[in-house]
């Protein structure tokens, strides 16, 4: 029989250890939490202490009393939960649950382990430690804080606006960095510019490598603005007449850095760039990579170390096998002299845990690709990739950096002063090449809409250039351009704002962002964050009324207090009793003060008739915000959006987006907060929405005669011309196929 058991939170890690502790250990699981506070209750003296009053939810009822018959039978109990403050926490919940103080012959020990290998599980065995209280106790001081603002301001919410609503510390302030955001753009103004690029050639070279593109950036050595047509072709006219002759040519060689292996925040960010994936989905699969998967002959191993983590640091027997892996595989100018180490960002980076990495790195993603689903196959070797180019040499590239004069031939027929008057135009050129890829040749990293690239920065090829060397003008881009407000976040760049601000820590990322869609608050559109009414008016209401719940420093300054608390500087008795006695008087004085009719309006009839039945419109206050729904309720069922007119719904229902790639339903034009867009007439069964950003031209395609001539944009907001017919017809042009072309034969200048 055996003597020892061991307690994690899930089956699949269970099995696991279980094979690799062997036949003297029983491991069980105590799937999540054991004991929590009530739903029907605050479940917090705030009279007193602000002890909580937990309790066995019914859920882990049965699971409670399979280990108290399992507790009887053993001498030793290792309590192997997480190595995180929640998994502290739940350890200590099971001694409470378990009642392992009373039974003075039971050994009760806490082992931790970041990563599911024998050599680490076993290493926490021979190694156990007590609980940690202070960890214990940060995760009690923030269970009970967010306790007691979603438990007061929640029903707050229902009382002043409607049911169903919620409010938290994170959560709040993820809405209020979403609402801002669209606030920004709504009043941003956009601005026309035009830039003028030059397509060139070299008159050494006459192959067509020897054609490159440079950007105009100065008129008579002051950075050039071209804000309109006239202005545009004023320049272009004196550029048609110009000579272009090779200036200063700079050439320097650059390193570039790996970034450093992935935390959870830049885990889920990164895999929202490069698949797509939610924080959520990210964390599910990032846990099963975690607890292990079945290899074959190999058997049963976990393949990547802890995933709630903001530590960018490796432990050295990590930094060993990984480097070993990069000289195996790719040869010693990959290796660096030694390790590379990386400073933590996050100021709370928690209790010495290591970064994401992979487990065992002698398995690369190749090795396991076959016990993997797709998903999970790619989480790994993002990971894999991540970790291993960390510790690789940086990247050599060779810039080069052109300057190009571009000035009036006409001013060689005239006098010398008249000479000295005409404008001198100057380009400039930028390339790089490769010359030794280090770390990229394993892992390159993606990048946020609307973050800036140097221009040295981007690849591209330059032919061998002299200083007064004279070059060919094959043609001139003129292109109009609108300066464009910050995009929108995506679920990667919205963790990554909350990281930036210390805004919650790695556990709170993802069902932060699953609960802001499941209020209604926001909703994804494209991938962006588009925020809802109703998110407008509960952001405006705690705005308003409760500034500190959704005050960025403030949030922060909590995290922080957690930090302390879990360092053992600071009692978190005292810490939720400074925050509560403040915030509770301002809810009472609120509760008061606020009125309903204030915020949300009474319901008033129209004089807008339903599209269906003739009958007038109402307003009506629903999950999603205001909205018309028909007085002739339930016999007639139509709603629309408020700011839809009668003739706006009739076309919205006659209208034709297509038909819709995911059902096969038709998708038909709906007017938004925001515009026009396309969505299901499925839904609710089928959510798909497309916006509606190309603009139809007067014209056909010329390539294939059927489609229409749309405007389109690229990610980086560059106009271009294309298909509407397009996949089927791929025709696209970066020139208006309705101006004529501004190119040119080659001419010597």
């Amino acid at each position: 029989m055996s003597k020892n058991l061991v307690i994690v939170e899930s089956p699949g890690k269970a099995g696991t250890i279980e094979k690799i502790l062997g036949k003297n250990f029983k491991v069980r699981a105590s799937f999540g939490h054991v004991r929590d506070l009530p739903k029907s209750k605050l479940g917090v003296d705030v009279e007193g202490d602000f002890e909580p009053q937990y309790l066995i939810p019914t859920k882990a009822k049965k699971v409670i009393k399979e280990l108290k018959e399992e507790v009887k039978k053993v001498d030793t109990l290792y309590l192997a939960t997480d190595l995180d403050r929640e998994g502290e926490a739940i350890s200590w919940h099971l001694t409470q649950a378990l009642n392992t103080d009373k039974d003075k012959k039971l050994k009760t020990h806490r082992i931790v382990f970041n990563q599911i290998t024998e050599k680490a599980v076993k290493d926490a065995i021979v190694n156990p430690r007590e609980l940690d209280m202070n960890l214990v106790d940060a995760q009690q001081a923030r269970r009970v804080l967010d306790r007691l603002v979603g438990y007061k301001l929640s029903p707050f919410l229902w009382k002043k606006i409607r049911k169903g609503l919620s409010a938290g510390r994170v959560q709040s302030v993820a809405v209020r960095l979403i609402v801002e955001r669209e606030r920004e753009i709504q009043a941003f103004k956009s601005d026309e510019y035009w830039e003028i690029l030059a397509n060139l050639k070299s008159q050494i070279s006459n192959l067509k490598s020897g054609e490159f593109q440079a950007k105009l950036i100065k008129k008579d050595d002051k950075e050039i603005k071209i804000v309109n047509q006239k202005e545009a072709d004023g320049v272009l006219s004196d550029l048609e007449k110009a000579e272009y002759i090779v200036g200063e040519v700079r050439r320097k060689e650059k390193n570039r850095y790996p970034s450093p292996p992935f935390t959870t925040s830049t885990l889920q960010q990164e895999a929202a760039r490069k698949f797509g994936f939610s924080a959520k989905k990210t964390m599910m699969f990032a846990q099963k990579l975690y607890e292990g998967k079945n290899l074959g002959s190999k058997g049963r191993l976990g393949l990547i170390t802890y995933m709630r983590t903001d530590s960018v640091s490796l432990a050295p027997e990590a930094l060993d096998s990984i480097r070993k892996e990069i000289l195996d595989k790719f040869g010693k100018e990959y290796v660096p002299e030694k390790p590379c180490f990386y400073k933590n960002k996050s100021k709370g980076a928690q209790e010495a845990h290591e970064a994401i990495r992979p487990s065992h790195p002698e398995l690369s993603p190749d090795d396991v690709k076959e016990f993997l689903d797709p998903s999970e196959f790619k989480l790994y070797s993002l990971i894999w990739k991540r970790a291993i180019a960390s510790q690789m040499n940086p990247a050599v590239i060779d810039t080069t950096s052109v300057d190009i004069d571009a000035k009036s031939q006409t001013s060689n027929l005239k006098s010398q002063n008249l000479s000295e008057a005409s404008p001198r135009y100057m380009f400039r050129a930028t390339g790089s090449v490769v010359k030794f890829p280090g770390f990229i040749k394993v892992y390159t990293e993606d990048i946020d809409e609307g973050d800036k690239i140097d221009d040295e920065d981007k690849e591209g090829y330059l032919p061998p250039l002299t200083e007064k060397e004279k070059l060919y003008l094959l043609n001139l881009e003129p292109q109009q351009k609108f300066t464009q407000p910050l995009p929108r976040f995506t679920e990667a760049s919205l963790v990554k704002e909350l990281e930036k601000h210390e805004i919650g820590r790695p556990s709170t990322y993802a069902p932060t962002l699953s609960t802001i869609q499941d209020r209604g608050y926001v909703t994804l559109i494209e991938k962006k964050f588009v925020p809802q009414e109703i998110g407008f008016i509960v952001n405006d209401v705690l705005v308003e009324h409760f500034p500190q719940i959704v005050d960025i420093d403030f949030t922060a300054h909590i995290e922080e207090k957690f930090d302390d608390i879990a360092a053992g500087k600071e009692d978190w008795h005292k810490m939720i009793k400074d925050f509560y006695g403040p915030f509770e008087k301002n809810l009472k004085e609120k509760e008061g003060e606020v009125k309903k009719e204030d915020i949300v309006g009474d319901e008033e009839i129209t004089d807008i008739m339903c599209p269906k039945c003739d009958k007038p419109l109402k307003v009506k206050f629903g999950r999603f915000g205001k909205f018309l729904a028909c007085t002739g309720f339930p016999e007639c069922k139509h709603t629309q959006p408020l700011n839809e007119t009668k003739e706006e719904a009739e076309a919205v229902e006659k209208s034709n987006g297509g038909v819709c790639e995911k059902c096969g339903k038709e998708m038909v034009i709906k007017q938004g907060r925001f515009g026009k867009f396309l969505a299901c007439s499925g839904y609710p069964e089928c959510k798909n929405v497309k916006s509606m950003n190309e603009q139809k031209l007067d014209m056909k395609c010329p390539e294939c005669g059927k489609g229409d001539v749309v405007v389109k944009f690229t990610k980086r907001k560059r106009r271009f011309w294309g298909c509407s017919a397009y996949p089927d017809c791929k025709w696209a042009s970066w020139e208006d196929p309705m101006k004529p072309s501004t190119k040119k034969e080659p001419e010597a200048k």
